[in-house]
């Protein structure tokens, strides 16, 4: 019997970055869903749940850690995993703060990523 992959939300509103993670989580063997959009977030009611959400702090006209808080109030978003992750020095402390499960400082090493990745989904 094949295990379904498990689903990773990449949130950035940086088309650099998405592509950088895409190829990298895929890699890993997870099926990868990229948007630059944070709306396209909250709209996750009205599809499938992904299995972890990565999400960047600070988006366009967004702060990451207000849609973290938003899911995390939801009873049928609560249980996703989100972890966020910036450049930004004293984002940990606020990202825990807003409900995060975890956080990642760029720039990031590649195999912290994956580390972290595979202990949510494993």
């Amino acid at each position: 019997m094949q295990r379904r992959k498990k689903t990773i939300l990449v949130v950035d509103d940086d088309p650099d970055i998405l592509d950088f993670l895409r190829v990298i989580l895929e890699d890993e063997g997870y099926c990868v869903l990229t948007t630059e959009k944070a709306e396209d977030v909250e709209k996750l009611l009205a599809g499938s749940l992904p299995d972890l959400i990565l999400l960047d702090v600070l988006l366009s006209g967004k702060d990451g850690r207000k849609i973290v808080k938003q899911l995390k109030g939801q009873e049928e978003t609560r249980h996703v995993p989100v972890v966020m992750f910036s450049a930004h020095p004293s984002a940990k402390a606020t990202t825990r703060e807003a409900g995060a499960d975890d956080f990642l400082a760029k720039p990031f090493e590649i195999d912290e990523l994956v580390a972290m990745m595979s202990a949510y989904l494993s």
